[in-house]
């Protein structure tokens, strides 16, 4: 049964598929909508180019360069905190490696993307002698166009979902759905559907559900705010690279509460702590921490410059 519901909201989506068939060949509508993500954010950061005077092959260039680190980082980030279920003792070489590289599944971790983004577009800057900073402001929108699309890929793939809830925004998934494709077991094994999830299943038209925060959606929407945000404050910006700081510490912010609700969380191993929350308060820590210290440095500036003014004007 591959229906979903968001009973609080009076929608029932009828046979959600996972993919569709494109010449013959099993598209995954995961990386479909990946796909489009990039696409969107390609055309956000050529226009934003455009609009601040800048060459815009500039970041046709740098996105040729990103995006198979971006999707690596991304998958090299998921393996290392997912140790445990690639490398599995008695499997062999050849398997653990075709699995890691098999992305299909799902199995990408943003901040892994980002990391590599960023990394990448360090080199860039200094062999092309541009400003990071400002590439980053220019950029900065078209990332979070990305995440926005990018997190609907987690709606096909029926994951990164949270605990039980009872709340308007409440998603219900079908058990039948996760018995069909055989990860009914394993996913409770894992911590991902919980007792609580199992303990408060919800009969809907006779069959048994799941009720959980969908959490894709709500930090889909927190950035959709970000993304808003920075829009209109854009032209208003007091030095270049506050754009790149604000989305630092608005989406860490949101990210923090989020990974929050999730129970398919990457864990820290040896440690009961989430990763991604962790990383995302260390980000809204230091990102503060610059923001402040650069409206201080703005502020000083300004009244320097006042100051000269009022003089010459004497």
């Amino acid at each position: 049964m591959g229906d979903i519901r968001f009973p609080g909201l009076g929608i029932h989506l009828k046979d959600v598929a996972e993919s569709f068939s494109l010449f013959g060949l099993e598209v995954k509508l995961y990386g479909f909508v990946i796909a489009i993500g990039f696409m969107l954010a390609y055309f956000v950061v050529i226009k934003e180019a455009k609009r601040t005077g800048q060459d815009d092959d500039l970041y046709v260039d740098f996105m040729l360069w990103m995006i198979i680190p971006a999707i690596a980082g991304a998958r090299l980030y998921y393996v290392l905190f997912s140790w445990d279920s690639y490398f599995e003792p008695g499997k062999g070489f050849g398997q653990t490696l075709l699995d890691i590289i098999n992305i299909r599944q799902g199995g990408l971790a943003i901040y892994g993307g980002i990391i590599a983004g960023v990394l990448v577009g360090v080199i860039f800057c200094k062999k092309k002698k541009v400003s990071i900073k400002l590439m980053a402001d220019t950029a900065v929108m078209s990332v979070l166009i990305g995440q926005i699309v990018g997190r609907f890929g987690n709606f096909f793939n029926r994951e990164a979902f949270g605990d039980y809830t009872d709340s308007l925004f409440r998603m219900c998934i079908p058990v039948s759905y996760f018995k069909g494709n055989g990860s009914l077991t394993p996913l409770v094994a894992d911590g991902v559907i919980t007792e609580n999830m199992i303990n408060n299943v919800v009969e809907i038209d006779g069959a048994a559900w799941i009720s959980v925060h969908p959490t894709f959606l709500y930090e889909s929407l927190w950035n959709l705010a970000l993304l808003i945000f920075i829009i209109v404050y854009r032209k208003h910006k007091k030095f270049d690279g506050e754009l790149a700081l604000l989305y630092v510490w608005g989406y860490g912010l949101g990210r923090v509460w989020i990974e929050g609700l999730r129970s398919d969380s990457l864990m820290i191993p040896g440690v009961n702590m989430r990763v991604s929350q962790l990383i995302a308060a260390v980000c809204v820590l230091v990102a503060s921490i610059i923001i402040v210290k650069k409206r201080i440095d703005y502020v000083k500036a300004s009244s320097v410059k006042d100051s000269k003014k009022t003089r010459v004007d004497a």
